[in-house]
C-alpha cells in the first residue's frame, strides 16, 4: 500500500511544528512527508513501521524520521476504545535544519544524526520517557522558549549514542513513486488551489471516479468530507493572515477562497470559538506586551 502525504503546516511566524494528537488519529497512518519528525509515544503498545522496518512499541517509544521516510505507529486496542495525547510530535524542514546547523558551528554534530535519518533512527525508551515533558511543553510553547525547548530536545537525541537505524540501507526513498498515488494527487490539487473554485466534480474527474464513489473514497481516507477538509485548510490559511498581514477580515475571507462572508465568519467562530476580528485583536496583544517590555 503506498503511503499517503502529510501536509504538515507550520505557521509564518514559527520556523518548525510541535504538537499532540490522540489516537486514532487522522494522521496517524502509513504516511510520509518532507519534514525530519521526532516521535514520542506517551501511552500504549503496538506495532511500529518506519520503512521497511516492523517492531513493537510501548510508552517512550523515541523514533526520528527523515524527510519523505514512511512511518506509522498502529496501538493495540479494541472497538472504540482511544489514547488520549499518545503522540508527540516535532516536525521541521530540511532547509530550516540547513540554516541553522550551518549557521552554529556548535550544531554540527546533530548533522550526523539528521543524516542517519534517512533510513530512521530509534533511541532508548528511557530516553524518550524524559523528553516527554520537554516535548509536552514545547507542544504549548511560544516564543524563544520554543527554540530552547527545540534544541534542548535535539541535543539530548544527538548526545545519545544507543541510537538504532530502522529502515534498511537499500529502502527507497522514492517520494515520487509515493505522490503517484491517487490521495495525494488529490490532495496537492486542493493544496495548490485553495483560493480558487475547486470542486468535487473536478477532484472526482482527476480521480477517476464517479462523484460518490469519490466522496466515499476521501472519507475513508481523510476522515472528513472534502468541504470539511478545504475549509480547514482554508480557516488555518486565514488565521495566519490575520496574525501575520494587515488585510481587511473581508479580503482574508476572498483571499483563501470563501466566497462569502457571513459563511466564513460562521466557520470561523465554529473552529475557533471567535469571530476573526476577535482573534487578530488577541493575537495583538501580544504585540502590545513586547511593546511594553
Amino acid at each position: 500500500m503506498s503511503p499517503d502525504l502529510e501536509l504538515v503546516h507550520t505557521r509564518q511566524d514559527q520556523s518548525f511544528r510541535a504538537w499532540v494528537h490522540d489516537y486514532p488519529h487522522t494522521v496517524a497512518k502509513w504516511h510520509f512527508h518532507p519534514e525530519y519528525e521526532v516521535h514520542v509515544i506517551t501511552a500504549s503498545s503496538g506495532k511500529f513501521f518506519v520503512g521497511d522496518f516492523i517492531g513493537d512499541f510501548g510508552p517512550g517509544n523515541l523514533v526520528l524520521t527523515g524527510p519523505n521516510l514512511p512511518h506509522n505507529w498502529v496501538s493495540n486496542l479494541g472497538a472504540h476504545q482511544q489514547v488520549p495525547a499518545r503522540d508527540l510530535v516535532l516536525q521541521f524542514s530540511r532547509p530550516f535544519a540547513e540554516r541553522v546547523v550551518g549557521a552554529i558551528p556548535e550544531l554540527s554534530p546533530l548533522q550526523e544524526m539528521l543524516d542517519g535519518a534517512a533510513r530512521g533512527l530509534q533511541f532508548p525508551d528511557a530516553l524518550g520517557a524524559s523528553i516527554t515533558p520537554l516535548m509536552q511543553e514545547l507542544a504549548q510553547a511560544s516564543g524563544a522558549r520554543r527554540v530552547v525547548l527545540m534544541m534542548s530536545v535535539l541535543e539530548r537525541l544527538a548526545s545519545c549514542p544507543e541510537r538504532k537505524p530502522l529502515a534498511g540501507p537499500g529502502y527507497d526513498l522514492n517520494a515520487q513513486r509515493h505522490m503517484s498515488s491517487t490521495l495525494n494527487q488529490v490532495l496537492s490539487c486542493i493544496r495548490q488551489n485553495l483560493g480558487g473554485n475547486l470542486r468535487e466534480t473536478d477532484l472526482a474527474e482527476l480521480a477517476g471516479m464517479s462523484v460518490s464513489s469519490f466522496t466515499r473514497f476521501f472519507k475513508r481516507h481523510t476522515g472528513c468530507t472534502f468541504i470539511q477538509y478545504q475549509n480547514g485548510l482554508r480557516l488555518n490559511e486565514a488565521c495566519e493572515l490575520l496574525m501575520c498581514t494587515e488585510l481587511s477580515v473581508t479580503e482574508v475571507c476572498y483571499r483563501v477562497g470563501f466566497n462569502n462572508l457571513s459563511n466564513f465568519n460562521r466557520q470561523f467562530l465554529a473552529s475557533k470559538g471567535m469571530p476573526p476580528s476577535r482573534f487578530r485583536s488577541l493575537h495583538r496583544l501580544n504585540d502590545d506586551v513586547r511593546a511594553v517590555a
